[in-house]
């Protein structure tokens, strides 16, 4: 699989957030707060508005990355529950396509490396600064794990990866950096202006005011300095 941006599936075009997408960002936001129960009705939404059993256990599993192994597997046992209450009642939900295998002959660093370099359209330096100096192994973790491991998976696009991983970071607070860094990568990936301040409507639909007033602010913030770009 080559790994670029256009290598994996697009995300919409349009300047609103599809109910796809919408729920893309409750799961997620529900699975990184640990609200099992209305994670459970939220599951069942995003199924009958068209996402495939495979691309909610994706996001199940990707999330671990920002918000640990407890709250993944949790929403993997919960959606485990959903299916089989489903099927119980003539429900067969599409399974959908699986992950395609990895085919590039370059370290699992310089593919991180690689497509780092693609979400932030900066070109990683080769010296390491900052917490990655002063803790080299992060880095490698960083590149090797969760971007060459996880993001080069292709059942997610980078777009909708990134709708995960902001929701989970606008969830659990007080990560105001990354959550900056994840909004740019949000507008490299193709998700729109107007997309961004619908996801923080339902990120204060579905967690609470107080989070969605955190994200709004790092939000502007970056909208602004974009368009000073």
């Amino acid at each position: 699989m080559v790994s670029t941006i256009n290598a994996h599936p697009k995300m919409t075009t349009e300047k609103v957030l599809n109910p796809k997408e919408q729920s893309i960002i409750s799961i997620a936001a529900l699975t990184a707060k640990g609200d099992l129960s209305r994670l459970k009705e939220e599951l069942n939404t995003g199924l009958d508005a068209g996402l495939t059993v495979n691309e909610i256990k994706e996001i199940l599993v990707h999330l671990y990355a920002y918000c640990g192994f407890p709250r993944s597997i949790r929403g993997l046992q919960t959606f485990m529950e959903v299916i089989e209450e489903r099927k119980a009642k003539g429900i067969n939900d599409v399974a959908g396509a699986e992950a395609l295998a990895i085919k590039n002959g370059q370290s699992k660093y310089e593919r991180g490396k690689k497509i780092l370099a693609e979400l932030t359209k900066t070109q990683q330096p080769d010296t390491l600064t900052g917490y990655s100096a002063f803790a080299p192994v992060i880095d490698t973790f960083l590149k090797e794990h969760l971007f060459a491991d996880i993001f080069e998976r292709n059942t997610l696009s980078y777009a909708q990866r990134e709708l995960v991983t902001i929701s989970v970071i606008a969830t659990i607070g007080d990560a105001e950096p990354m959550l900056r860094s994840h909004l740019i990568i949000s507008l490299n990936a193709g998700i729109t202006p107007e997309q961004l301040q619908q996801f923080v409507g339902v990120i204060k639909s579905v967690i609470g005011k107080k989070q969605a007033k955190a994200a709004k602010v790092v939000l502007d913030e970056v909208l602004k300095n974009n368009r000073k770009q």
